[in-house]
């Protein structure tokens, strides 16, 4: 293609050039050759724009683009790492308050266990303690019941002994007793 590109600028080149030995021919330099060389230059440049050039921008885009899109993409995935990160944070919070909250109300159920089971106790001791005065003030009250009947059975036998039978059992009985509680109520004041 070089060789056609030369003949054709030969060709162009007029013939004065070539005639005055002046010029670029008493450089060394073909004019011709010189015009085909740039023809050549001129032709490969646009066939490069047309055909490697337009490409190859449109590769450097695609790739500019691909970075910018990863560069994004990458920029999501670090916010929604921060986001779940922030979330997981809260989670934890939440967590921990909730496991105060349920050790707080396990305290203050422990403490309502014991106080009910502390009154409980007390209102127990209490009434056992009133049960076994009752029945000790009972068994008191007819010990001395019996302490007073046994004692009236042995005054009546023994003033019976000694009156040889002038008074009857009952009124004398009655006398004891009088004489029993005066004497008891004397001992009290």
């Amino acid at each position: 293609m070089g060789g056609l590109l030369s003949g054709l600028a030969s060709n162009l080149v007029p013939l004065h050039c070539q005639a005055s030995g002046g010029g670029i021919g008493a450089l060394g330099i073909d004019p011709g050759l010189l015009i085909g060389e740039i023809v050549s230059v001129v032709i490969l440049l646009i066939l490069l724009r047309i055909f490697a050039y337009k490409p190859i921008l449109k590769m450097f885009d695609e790739r500019s683009q691909k970075i910018k899109d990863s560069a994004e993409q990458a920029e999501q995935l670090r916010e929604q790492s921060v986001q779940a990160e922030g979330e997981m944070k809260r989670e934890r919070e939440a967590a921990r308050k909730g496991r105060e909250a349920i050790l707080a109300q396990a305290a203050q159920l422990g403490e309502k266990v014991k106080e009910e089971a502390r009154v409980g106790a007390k209102e127990e001791a209490a009434s056992l303690l009133a049960k076994a005065q009752s029945e000790s003030q009972r068994e008191r009250e007819e010990m001395v019941g019996q302490l007073r009947q046994e004692f009236v059975d042995l005054a009546v036998l023994a003033a019976g002994k000694v009156i040889s039978k002038s008074i009857d059992k009952e009124t004398n009985r009655a006398l004891i007793l009088e004489t029993l509680e005066e004497g008891l109520s004397q001992r009290r004041n």
